[in-house]
């Protein structure tokens, strides 16, 4: 998933706070989860609450460690009580936290998620609905189904038979570079970023299902034009079976019309699918193309996002086509984004064509 503006590094006026414009200078917001730009404001109201910036590092590192913890158990019957012993902190504490910050109780969001990954596996497996149902929690076939149902407005039998794009609950992410820098920002003597590697790829003609927002002027600013970010990574989710083969599955970029540049963001898709498209989204074909791609490899999210971005994209917007015998095509095909730090690493891909 993705992120960010072009050259220059132009930030919304909107974020007006030192706290704020500096989370976004080193990077903070969507990586393979988009919801952590979701706490840019939330990063500096919580100086305002704790005191300072050591606080509000160890809050969100705090609520961070508890999803993980949820998140690896799942599917276990776990209680409070064994997570708060596990990270040394009180149950009434984690409790409390985890709500202040998340906006929801530990238990909605144990709720949300377990409902969401056993909809993954009935898209996916072929298990009976009742053992998906008991592992994740539930007492019954039945109760499974009133929850499933409550959830999406359809049954799991239903879902099972004909998935269609569902607004699943994705995982959370809420420890991002800038609370990393918070602390450690004087250990951190150099970043390790490796050279902008530039290379060709061909992308097959696809469809791209997706929002299109000509006011956007980058993944920050597109979500705060009042575009769910949960509802639209979540239910992006639900397709990602149908992602183009070769594809990390939700992309964002740019495109351009009538000589502006917007933002975009969803999945790319099969030049042959024919299934529904979610609400509020739409569905275009995109030609087949070459792209200039410029990358860098995997890399540390926390420690160096911020200056792998700066770097894959200062090379991207300034880089001379003709070099390689090529021209921007730009005029109906787009551009696009690929971050996921730890697996790929970062990449602009901007399409091109032989003069």
């Amino acid at each position: 998933m993705l992120f960010r503006k072009d050259a220059g590094y132009h930030f919304p006026a909107c974020y007006k706070t030192p706290i704020e414009t500096e989370a976004l200078e080193i990077g903070i917001g969507g990586s393979y989860c988009a919801t952590r730009i979701k706490y840019a404001k939330a990063a500096s109201d919580m100086i305002k609450v704790k005191g300072g910036r050591t606080s509000m590092y160890e809050w969100h590192e705090m609520v961070q460690k508890m999803v993980d913890w949820l998140e690896e158990n799942i599917t276990e019957n776990s209680s409070l009580l064994k997570m708060s012993e596990k990270l040394g902190y009180s149950p009434y504490y984690c409790s409390r936290q985890f709500n202040q910050l998340m906006g929801m109780t530990i238990r909605d969001y144990v709720w949300t998620r377990r409902i969401s990954r056993a909809a993954l596996e009935l898209r996916d497996t072929d298990q009976r609905i009742l053992d998906i149902a008991v592992k994740y929690g539930f007492s019954s076939q039945e109760a499974f189904t009133r929850a499933f149902y409550k959830a999406f407005q359809l049954t799991p039998a239903a879902y099972k038979k004909a998935p269609r794009p569902i607004p699943l609950a994705i995982r959370q992410e809420v420890f991002s570079p800038y609370h990393y820098l918070i602390k450690e920002r004087d250990q951190m003597d150099k970043v390790h970023v490796q050279p902008v590697e530039i290379k060709v790829e061909f992308i097959p003609a696809h469809k791209f299902i997706g929002i299109w927002d000509i006011s956007a002027t980058d993944f920050i600013d597109f979500w705060k034009k009042g575009h769910s970010c949960d509802e639209i990574c979540g239910t992006l989710e639900s397709m990602s079976n149908h992602a183009l083969p070769g594809q990390l599955g939700q992309m964002g970029g740019w495109f351009y019309q009538n000589g502006q540049k917007g933002y975009l963001y969803g999945i790319p898709v099969s030049l042959e699918y024919d299934g529904p498209i979610p609400e509020q989204m739409e569905c275009r074909e995109i030609p087949e193309s070459e792209y200039l791609v410029f990358f860098h490899p995997p890399f540390d999210y926390l420690r160096d996002n911020g200056a792998v971005m700066r770097a894959v994209e200062e090379a991207a917007w300034n880089f001379d086509p003709k070099k390689m015998g090529y021209e921007w095509d730009e005029v109906v095909k787009q551009d696009y984004q690929r971050h996921f730090p730890e697996g790929y690493g970062y990449a602009v891909l901007r399409p091109v064509k032989s003069f």
